[in-house]
C-alpha cells in the first residue's frame, strides 16, 4: 500500500480550480487501486493536507499522469501559495477496529 500526501498552503481558488478539483477526485475514486483519502488542517489554519491511499504504486502513477491532474499541476501557482508532496510505502496499519479509515480495507 502507498500514500500520497499533498501538503499545501491555499491561495485563491476560482471556478477552474473547483472544476479540476472535482474531476481529479472523480478520477481517484474511479481507479481500482484507490482505497480512500483523508484531509486535515493545521491548528493555525494556514496549512492543509490531503492524503490519498493506494493499493499499489502503479495505480498512484496512473492517477498522477491523468490529463486533468497534469493540468492542475501546470497551474498550481494560481491556487496555492506553496506545496509539498510525500509519497510513502505503508508497511503496516493497525487499530482497535472502532475507527473507520481508508487503510482498514487493505
Amino acid at each position: 500500500m502507498y500514500s500520497a500526501a499533498f501538503i499545501f498552503q491555499p491561495g485563491t481558488y476560482d471556478a477552474e480550480f473547483h472544476r479540476l478539483d472535482a474531476l481529479i477526485d472523480e478520477v481517484a475514486h474511479s481507479l481500482p487501486g484507490f482505497l480512500g483519502s483523508e484531509t486535515w488542517v493545521s491548528q493555525d489554519g494556514l496549512t492543509r493536507n490531503a492524503t490519498y491511499y493506494w493499493t499499489d504504486l502503479e495505480t498512484l502513477r496512473v492517477f498522477s499522469q491523468h490529463p486533468d491532474h497534469l493540468e492542475a499541476k501546470r497551474n498550481y501557482a494560481k491556487w496555492y501559495d506553496g506545496y509539498h508532496v510525500i509519497i510513502s510505502k505503508v508497511e503496516r496499519v493497525y487499530g482497535d477496529g472502532n475507527l473507520q479509515h481508508p487503510t482498514s480495507q487493505a
